[in-house]
């Protein structure tokens, strides 16, 4: 291990205590998206939490009805475009279902593991961005504070909304140097995972508009709405590619109200992911042209219901992932560049600058809450082991970043 990286690793080592109790406290506050007030409690806990490190914190309102607000915390520096540090305030879980659960703060050293709420997704990264800045500021004073930092924390990133990503955007001037995303980064066999890529994913909905009439003596009089879902819908599935990278997942079908009547309405919903933003559009191309008449007489109504773009990867990104795969070198760790299929935030926001993501702690289980008595079932955890090698790692390459600034 280098010397730089000797002193980050003892540095982290010591913060590390402070850096659970703020996770801690983190995942004490509910936070589900929809729980305002507890988005709020848990951006003020970070405002404060990145105070004593020289951050100003704006409070911005979320488009999304009844959610908190996102948080912006601003270190200024010398100026220029920031190094944008993306996490999230928000969480799956309702308050009942972390109460029916029992899902709280739970330590198990004998597993290496804390589980809880948000441990890894995202409240781990919020504290690990935190952790990272604290032994900068320590072992690089200079490219600490020289440096334009924003922290930014969407109120609502579990709903993949974009307003977070213009808000963003607007407070980097539409340019930064960086964007590294601090979602969950498992490590295994081959090394540790720096996301480069991720799917992008469009969201549909088929209405069939049938004709209902008495099941019994006047079937021949009906037109089955879910006959004409029926129909189509193994096309719809068939878009699954994986030469293409794509994958069509149907996830709800509704119709009919009772087995004596011919069911005049029925729905499905599905979604599709792929990789490259023009595999996306052929599938979404083909989902829409199922409007019109259904083989049954039946009327179909196709629907994009939502959209989020790819983040195919660039040179830029690889070329920021390289400074990455250096600093784990320096630390005797390998890291490796993989795509992912989850949608995060740097989907709305890679076209601003080199981006990078899975930059956070190692867990698992993230949006799981139940535990099942023969262990079939597991909650959400992070491993809190893997919090001083991710931030070393973290910071010897936000080192190399801030140098190319003046180089």
């Amino acid at each position: 291990m280098s010397p730089l990286a000797s002193s980050l690793q003892s540095s982290a080592e010591s913060h590390l205590p402070a850096t659970l109790d703020l996770l801690r406290r983190l995942v004490a506050i509910n936070s589900f998206t929809a729980n305002a007030a507890g988005v709020d409690a848990v951006a003020q806990l970070t405002a404060e939490a990145f105070e004593a490190l020289g951050f100003s914190a704006e409070l911005a309102p979320c488009s999304t009805p009844g959610t908190g607000h996102h948080l912006f915390l601003t270190h200024r520096g010398n100026g220029g475009g920031p190094i944008v540090l993306v996490t999230h305030s928000d969480t799956v879980f309702p308050p009942e279902e972390e109460q029916r659960n029992d899902f709280q703060w739970d330590e198990r050293p004998d597993e290496g593991r804390i589980y809880g709420p948000g441990t890894v997704d995202n409240k781990g990264g919020t504290a690990l961005i935190w952790l990272i800045l604290q032994i900068l500021r320590d072992c690089a004073p200079e490219a600490f504070a020289q440096t334009h930092w924003l922290v930014a924390a969407n109120a609502a990133e579990e709903i993949t909304g974009d307003d977070f990503g213009h808000a963003t955007i607007e407070r980097c001037g539409g340019k930064a140097r960086a964007v590294l995303v601090f979602e969950g980064g498992p490590v295994d066999a081959q090394g540790w995972h720096i996301v480069t890529s991720r799917k992008g994913r469009s969201t549909w909905q088929l209405t069939a508009d049938g004709k209902a009439a008495h099941a019994g003596s006047k079937h021949h009089e009906g037109i089955n709405a879910i006959d004409a879902l029926a129909l189509v819908l193994p096309d719809i599935a068939a878009r699954t590619s994986a030469a293409e990278e794509r994958t069509v997942n149907i996830g709800m079908i509704h119709g009919g109200t009772v087995v004596n009547r011919v069911p005049h309405e029925a729905t499905a919903e599905w979604e599709c992911r792929a990789t490259a933003p023009a595999a996306l559009q052929r599938a979404d191309d083909f989902f829409a042209s199922l409007t019109g008449t259904a083989a049954n007489g039946a009327k179909l109504i196709a629907a994009r219901t939502g959209h989020t773009n790819a983040w195919p990867g660039s040179v830029e990104s690889e070329a920021l992932f390289h400074l990455w795969h250096e600093a784990a070198a320096a630390m005797n760790l390998t890291a490796v560049s993989v795509p992912r299929g989850g949608l995060s935030d740097a989907n709305h926001l890679w076209q601003l600058a080199p981006t990078l993501d899975g930059l956070g702690p190692h867990g698992g289980n993230a949006h799981c809450s139940e535990r099942s008595a023969d262990g079939s079932k597991l909650p959400e955890y992070v491993e809190p082991d893997s919090f001083v090698p991710k931030a070393v790692m973290n910071a010897l390459a936000l080192i190399k970043v801030v140098a190319s600034f003046s180089s």
